[in-house]
């Protein structure tokens, strides 16, 4: 490894948020789940959490771009499935327990009586955005058990944006909040937390050079 590369490493790392993530609650589309993944990346989340849909992680074998049949979701995301950690969960309260268990919020991205607009959160907090499947979105149980619901305020005949779409614009909404509160200034990893990471993503990048 180049020190150039190196030190890109450790620059990327240095910015990464490991108190901002994002739960896929059965995302079935491949280039939805390796869309979210690349805006996880370009906002510096460290790890994000998904429920695998009924078949498992998303495959390309029914894509319709026949370029891309057979693929996986780790071909398609281009770097950022070798950057952004994945953590599967076996079922929503799982999920939710773990999350729960390390302190995080999480805001639903779901259209309710309840919900905010998505900039009226804080997302300095310790924040975990929640994302449904395409067609249904966020299931009945995962919109109970969320802390709150936030929603994309939309004046077109349109309702909703795609579910990839929607991820980007919120990450970046908390990327501005955070930016702004100086959370991207120092590194916001425990020490034996970031060499572990580090460590992983050497090894990561010298079998992508093998």
């Amino acid at each position: 490894m180049t020190p150039e590369r190196l030190a890109r490493i450790r620059a990327v790392l240095n910015k990464r948020q490991p108190d901002l993530t994002v739960l896929m609650e059965r995302v079935h589309k491949p280039h939805n789940f390796s869309a979210i993944l690349r805006s996880c990346d370009a906002v510096g989340v460290l790890e994000a959490h998904a429920i695998p849909a009924k078949h498992g992680i998303p495959n390309l074998e029914e894509a319709e771009d026949l370029s891309l049949k057979g693929k996986t979701f780790n071909e398609t995301s281009g770097s950022a499935a070798k950057w952004v950690g994945l953590q599967l969960h076996a079922d929503t309260a799982s999920a939710f327990a773990h999350l729960k268990a390390r302190g995080f919020q999480v805001l639903a991205a779901h259209f309710s009586e309840r919900a905010v607009d998505y900039r009226q959160a804080d997302y300095t907090r310790p924040t975990c955005i929640l994302l449904g499947t395409e067609k249904w979105g966020v299931s009945p149980e995962a919109a109970e058990l969320a802390d709150a619901h936030i929603l994309i305020p939309m004046v077109g005949m349109v309702q909703s944006l795609n579910v990839s779409v929607a991820a980007a614009v919120i990450l970046f909404e908390a990327q501005r909040q955070r930016l702004q509160a100086g959370f991207y200034e120092q590194v916001r990893l425990a020490p034996e937390q970031y060499e572990a990471v580090l460590q992983s993503w050497m090894a990561r990048h010298a079998q992508g050079q093998g």
